[in-house]
Protein backbone atom coordinates (compact mmCIF):
# COMPACT_ATOMS: atom_id res chain seq x y z
CA UNK A 1 0.00 0.00 0.00
CA UNK A 2 1.63 3.35 -0.98
CA UNK A 3 0.57 7.03 0.06
CA UNK A 4 0.51 9.68 -1.47
CA UNK A 5 2.57 12.61 0.00
CA UNK A 6 -0.83 14.79 0.24
CA UNK A 7 -0.97 13.88 4.08
CA UNK A 8 -4.56 12.11 5.30
CA UNK A 9 -6.25 11.51 8.31
CA UNK A 10 -6.83 7.45 8.51
CA UNK A 11 -10.59 6.92 10.03
CA UNK A 12 -10.45 4.40 13.71
CA UNK A 13 -7.04 4.57 14.14
CA UNK A 14 -5.60 5.76 17.77
CA UNK A 15 -2.39 6.83 17.84
CA UNK A 16 0.08 4.63 20.06
CA UNK A 17 1.62 7.31 22.07
CA UNK A 18 -1.35 9.75 23.21
CA UNK A 19 -4.37 6.87 22.62
CA UNK A 20 -6.47 9.43 20.74
CA UNK A 21 -8.86 8.36 18.24
CA UNK A 22 -8.59 9.98 14.46
CA UNK A 23 -5.56 12.25 15.22
CA UNK A 24 -3.36 10.18 12.81
CA UNK A 25 -2.00 11.51 9.34
CA UNK A 26 -0.51 9.36 7.02
CA UNK A 27 1.87 9.89 4.09
CA UNK A 28 4.92 9.34 1.75
CA UNK A 29 8.36 10.79 1.84
CA UNK A 30 10.97 9.71 -0.52
CA UNK A 31 9.01 6.08 -1.20
CA UNK A 32 8.97 5.58 2.40
CA UNK A 33 5.21 5.82 4.47
CA UNK A 34 4.80 7.72 7.62
CA UNK A 35 2.38 8.17 10.32
CA UNK A 36 2.06 10.78 12.30
CA UNK A 37 -0.59 12.20 14.83
CA UNK A 38 -1.44 16.01 14.69
CA UNK A 39 -2.47 15.81 18.89
CA UNK A 40 1.44 14.99 20.30
CA UNK A 41 3.44 15.30 17.82
CA UNK A 42 4.01 11.44 17.10
CA UNK A 43 5.76 10.06 13.81
CA UNK A 44 6.51 6.72 13.00
CA UNK A 45 7.27 4.63 9.75
CA UNK A 46 5.10 2.36 8.60
CA UNK A 47 6.13 -1.09 7.77
CA UNK A 48 3.62 -2.92 5.53
CA UNK A 49 5.04 -6.02 5.03
CA UNK A 50 2.64 -7.95 2.96
CA UNK A 51 -1.21 -7.88 2.06
CA UNK A 52 -3.05 -9.70 4.35
CA UNK A 53 -4.33 -13.13 3.54
CA UNK A 54 -7.94 -13.65 2.07
CA UNK A 55 -9.91 -15.62 4.56
CA UNK A 56 -11.32 -19.08 2.76
CA UNK A 57 -15.24 -18.69 2.01
CA UNK A 58 -17.53 -20.27 0.06
CA UNK A 59 -17.00 -17.49 -2.60
CA UNK A 60 -13.40 -17.72 -3.10
CA UNK A 61 -13.35 -21.57 -2.80
CA UNK A 62 -13.73 -23.87 -5.64
CA UNK A 63 -15.91 -26.39 -6.57
CA UNK A 64 -13.35 -29.39 -7.07
CA UNK A 65 -11.94 -28.20 -3.66
CA UNK A 66 -15.38 -27.92 -2.38
CA UNK A 67 -15.82 -31.25 -3.47
CA UNK A 68 -12.49 -32.67 -2.51
CA UNK A 69 -12.89 -31.93 0.85
CA UNK A 70 -16.41 -33.33 1.33
CA UNK A 71 -17.14 -37.02 2.57
CA UNK A 72 -20.55 -39.07 2.79
CA UNK A 73 -22.17 -39.42 5.77
CA UNK A 74 -23.20 -43.29 6.66
CA UNK A 75 -26.17 -43.24 8.99
CA UNK A 76 -26.28 -46.47 11.20
CA UNK A 77 -29.35 -47.94 12.35
CA UNK A 78 -29.43 -48.16 15.99
CA UNK A 79 -31.37 -51.73 16.27
CA UNK A 80 -29.75 -53.14 13.70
Amino acid sequence: MAFTTKKQFIAGVTCPKCAQMDKILAFSENGINYRECVSCGFKDEMRLSSAPRELETRVNTSADEVASQTQPVKLMDPKG
